[in-house]
């Protein structure tokens, strides 16, 4: 099933009903939200709707200036209101076993079989109630390892998530923290469990919203139950009971690993009549999920850059996996009376950035100003080219060192832990990068295969990454042989065309589309430990260098394997893709 969804989502094709899922009698669907034109779709009749009330909250103001114009959201806000049942049972379900869900493993080295599409619903201990509850998108692993059968379930969130501050207030007073597992229901209900709402705002108002219609709900046990998912598993999760979970094929396109995480002991699992099990299947981006993404965007329009003086557009870069790229352009004001043009304002909007919600776990962040306001984010190449041309090595590289990073990145040598880098750029340009020329590279001992990624930007090939004590004494051989080389042909001095040098496995993957330079470059470089300068200095605590940045985007030993499709299950489906399969019309 999750070889046929990938297959069917890489070819831009339909939504998938599963009639018979092996070990189980409820069907299941994925690939339903698909691409951001059906995503819009599904939501065509609030969208509009939902991009006012956005604005609205950004600006009050309009909403008295124009009270005509804003009735209808005013009228919409009214489906923000949960509704709850007047059922005290919910007695549209039928009470069943986790072993009857669907057991889909999406991946060859996953832990187990796991909800996809979950919408994990928790409250605060100390405000109870579903107008301060969370509902959020945190893997549940249904079975393996050594959770028991039918009884547990595993349950895994990453950092700067609100069920974390709901479990912490729990454990405080040393009580189990109540939770409800929804899964399937209104497209809206997993829309809002993905959407970055502030801490304190309720998503279930926001489904109602956007899926303009109350979220109904009633309780049982002490549990809340979503009446129109088409699936509830409710349990308890026990202060310092935390168990291994995963392996899982993640959204970076590599596993996440085992590790430690919450155990939810289950209490009761329900099924709706004539239920349909949602699922979808990550991997390596984009995939499906990549449509949440670009639907919160359309909805959400400038609400961040109102929340960030002087930030004009901000870029999370689906294909490096979201978090471990960001692409931004600021405003320069500060100084306007200075001849000298150089990053000041942007430094502090990326201060800001990197302080705010999920954009907190972003790894590498580019800023740039554009006075002319012609440069896109969007437009990936045009954007690096532009910073490229501008960026002064020597000056605008700034680091955060030993910090927190994303729970899924594994470039750190420890969960959770890495460092980030600035690289802000503005001004006249200072570099002329052109054409790649990769004769300067061709001879150096210890590297080979060098290839043009884009202009500016020369990809070289080394030896399996070992250890960092030898990875900082091949760089330094290369620094000095590039020196070496600079200083016998000063004429042509290809090197400053160059402004990245990439080192990695293989060259002619990275150098191939734009895709794969962005993926391998920013999952595999953890910037205080992988990012190098030829010609390097520390000056006053500041690190900078005279000649090319230089990543090494090896793989190291601490990384997770990437996601890799089973040749056997490719085989096994080819027959509903050839001509006279089910499939094959379709697509």
């Amino acid at each position: 099933m999750a070889a046929i969804h990938l297959r069917v989502h890489e070819a831009g094709g339909p939504a998938l009903l599963f009639e018979k899922v092996k070990g189980s009698k409820f069907r299941a669907a994925s690939n339903i939200f698909g691409t951001l034109v059906r995503s819009e779709f599904i939501f065509r009749d609030s969208l509009k709707t939902v991009q006012q009330l956005i604005e609205l909250k950004d600006d009050p103001v309009k909403a008295i200036k124009s009270p005509f114009k804003n009735f209808s959201a005013g009228l919409a806000a009214l489906k923000a209101l949960p509704k709850k049942n007047p059922f005290q049972k919910p007695v549209l379900f039928e009470e069943i076993k986790l072993t009857d869900l669907p057991q889909i493993q999406h991946w060859p080295m996953d832990g187990g079989a796991f909800v996809t599409l979950p919408q994990v619903y928790t409250e605060d201990i100390d405000k109870p109630g579903i107008m301060h509850a969370n509902l959020g998108m945190y893997r549940i692993q249904l079975s393996g390892n050594d959770y028991e059968p039918d009884k547990e379930a595993g349950l895994h969130y990453q950092l700067h998530r609100g069920i974390g501050v709901h479990q912490h207030k729990a454990n405080k007073k040393g009580l189990p923290l109540k939770v409800s597992v929804f899964v399937g229901g209104p497209p809206s209900h997993s829309v809002a469990a993905v959407m970055p709402l502030p801490e304190g705002i309720s998503e279930m108002t926001f489904a109602g919203v956007l899926g303009g219609r109350r979220f109904r709900y009633c309780y049982e046990d002490g549990f809340c139950i979503s009446t129109d998912a088409d699936f509830v598993i409710t349990g308890e999760v026990y202060p310092n009971d935390n168990r291994p979970e995963g392996p899982f094929g993640d959204h970076l396109g590599y596993y996440s690993l085992t590790h430690d995480f919450p155990v939810m002991k289950v209490h009761k699992v329900y099924a709706r009549k004539n239920a349909i099990w949602p699922f979808t299947v990550v991997g390596r981006p984009p995939q499906e999920d990549t449509s949440f993404g670009k639907l919160i965007h359309a909805m959400t329009g400038k609400a961040i850059q109102q929340e960030i003086p002087g930030l004009k557009e901000v870029h999370a870069v689906d294909a490096a996996g979201v978090h471990p790229l960001l692409l931004a352009i600021g405003s320069e004001r500060y100084t306007p009376y200075s001849p000298a043009r150089q990053p000041a304002e942007i430094l502090t909007i990326a201060n800001h950035v990197l302080g705010t919600g999920q954009l907190s776990l972003a790894k590498f962040l580019f800023i740039t100003a554009d006075d002319d306001n012609a440069l896109s984010t969007n437009n990936i190449e045009t954007y690096f080219r532009f910073v490229l041309e501008r960026i002064n090595l020597k000056r605008d590289i700034h680091f955060y060192t030993n910090t927190t990073i994303d729970t899924l990145d594994y470039s750190g040598e420890s969960l959770n832990s890495g460092s980030k880098v600035v690289l802000a750029a503005y001004g006249e340009p200072i570099r002329n990068i052109g054409n790649n020329h990769t004769g300067v590279f061709n001879n150096l001992n210890g590297f080979e295969n060098p290839k043009p990624v884009m202009p500016g930007v020369i990809a070289i090939q080394a030896k399996a990454f070992s250890d960092y004590k030898t990875a900082a004494e091949e760089i330094g051989m290369m620094n000095i042989q590039l020196s070496m080389i600079n200083a016998q042909r000063p004429v042509d001095d290809q090197l400053k065309t160059i402004a990245f040098i990439i080192i990695c496995d293989d060259a002619g993957f990275v150098s191939e589309t734009m895709n794969n330079f962005l993926w391998v470059t920013f999952t595999r470089c953890n910037p205080s430990h992988d990012m190098y300068g030829i010609g390097s200095f520390t000056e006053n605590k500041h690190w900078g260098c005279t000649g090319p940045l230089v990543f090494d985007a090896r793989i190291k030993p601490h990384h997770a394997p990437p996601v890799e499709k089973d040749a056997g299950i490719e085989k096994k489906i080819n027959r509903f893709f050839e001509k006279g399969g089910s499939l094959y019309g379709v697509l």
